[in-house]
């Protein structure tokens, strides 16, 4: 069970930098815009989606959160890394930034399946 927790909060952290905080401090960049509009979206888009992922990353961290809205949170990454990928390899086609989202989608799986292998063993 510690095993678990550990790799939970390793894989959940990552998550949480790469998905909450870093979109948080960068979201307002020139840079950030500019990748918003290059992959054809408004910028307010951009803005709702900083938005969601913060709360999914505080949903995904904080214990008390219930258990059915840890799900839609890690349902609502999964679509949005899935969207992310298909995103950039129709604008950009085939390359890095199309296989990327699959990464952290690993390192999102990885963290669920620990969540659930944490919760299952307290039941």
């Amino acid at each position: 069970m510690k095993n678990q927790k550990l790799l939970f909060w390793i894989s959940t952290g990552l998550i949480a930098l790469f998905e909450g905080v870093m979109p948080a401090l960068t979201s307002q960049t020139e840079l950030a815009k500019e990748g918003i509009t290059h992959l054809g979206y408004p910028l307010y888009f951009g803005n709702a989606l900083v938005i969601f992922k913060v709360l999914g990353v505080l949903a995904l961290i904080i214990p008390a959160v219930p258990k059915r809205i840890k799900e839609w949170a890690y349902a609502g990454f999964a679509f949005d890394f899935i969207f992310a990928a298909i995103s950039h390899g129709a604008v950009d086609g085939i390359n890095g930034n199309t296989f990327f989202p699959f990464i952290v989608l690993a390192v999102l799986a990885v963290s669920y399946v620990s969540y659930h292998k944490i919760n299952d063993q307290k039941a």
